[in-house]
């Protein structure tokens, strides 16, 4: 099969995703995890699954292609995020070691679901290394940025830029705040995320200097989430092609701007399957294949 999405704007072909049906499996499950794994509400398993339906309708009028992992009695209710088991590169996909330990056993289930698929694993980050895919950026297929902080540390990074030295050329690391603490969830995608390949919604209160202007010298311009809609996930957007992008409903401000730059968008309602859990479109989407037409 054909695999390969070293962008996060090019035209999504092929997507994984997992059901809440086989991540959160059933309400009283919900309830045994939501409170360790530093929700911020107990999800509803019923309107879980509304939202998650009307979501991947929405999908389907964009991407030709859909998988779904299957239920897996060691992963638990954040299996729903997808995005941060693996990064799919043109060469394979890399198995992440999990930054949250509840989340440990995400890796191995994705990597056994790739077998079966037939996409070959480039390599597994092992040992002291931690990387979660939610703090990987890529701007080219040929250039990444990765996020330094409580999910993805030092060793995890050396890790991945050892697996991928061959085919990228500038690989840069984006130390990223304390911000609220270890237990919350902050990726590099929690305040950045590329709409087009000159256009990216970001929340600069986060971003490093160095970072910010690096963005600005290589052309990308920057729409503002304002402070108002960063805590309802504004700044998580999936694209699904360039200027095609999903965002959860409520957040009008920052809808507004894409719109005036005339990028289409899909808002999902999002409360349940994304809010709570702080996991937006992107994390609830691995992509398996990026590709112009």
């Amino acid at each position: 099969m054909k695999f390969g999405s070293q962008s996060e704007v090019e035209p999504i072909k092929h997507l994984l995703l997992k059901h809440p049906k086989d991540a959160f499996i059933d309400q009283e499950n919900i309830n045994t995890q939501w409170k360790e794994l530093n929700y911020l509400d107990c999800p509803d398993y019923d309107k879980a699954l509304k939202e998650y339906n009307d979501f991947v309708e929405l999908l389907k009028k964009s991407v030709p292609e859909i998988d779904y992992l299957p239920q897996n009695a060691q992963t638990g209710l954040d299996s729903i995020y997808v995005h941060d088991s693996a990064i799919i590169t043109s060469k394979g996909a890399i198995l992440c070691n999990m930054g949250k330990e509840k989340r440990y056993a995400e890796s191995e289930a994705v990597g056994d679901f790739f077998f079966k698929m037939g996409i070959p694993i480039l390599g597994s980050i092992v040992g002291e290394g931690r990387l979660e895919g939610g703090d990987v950026v890529w701007f080219d297929e040929r250039t990444i940025a990765v996020g330094l902080g409580s999910r993805t540390h030092e060793e995890g990074i050396r890790q991945l830029k050892e697996l991928i030295k061959d085919f990228v050329d500038e690989f840069i690391i984006v130390p990223l705040p304390h911000w609220k603490g270890p237990g919350d969830v902050l990726h590099l995608m929690s305040f950045i995320s590329p709409v087009d390949n000159n256009l990216a919604v970001v929340y600069s209160r986060l971003l490093p200097v160095f970072f910010r202007k690096w963005l600005l010298r290589r052309g990308i311009q920057l729409l503002e989430v304002p402070d108002s809609e960063y805590e309802t996930m504004a700044c998580n957007i999936l694209a699904v092609s360039p200027g095609k992008c999903f965002m959860i409903s409520g957040n009008p401000q920052t809808k507004k701007m894409l719109k005036n730059k005339g990028v289409e968008i899909w808002e999902y309602e999002g409360e349940e399957i994304s809010r709570k859990g702080a996991g937006g479109p992107t994390c609830l989407t691995r992509p398996l294949l990026r590709e112009r037409d």
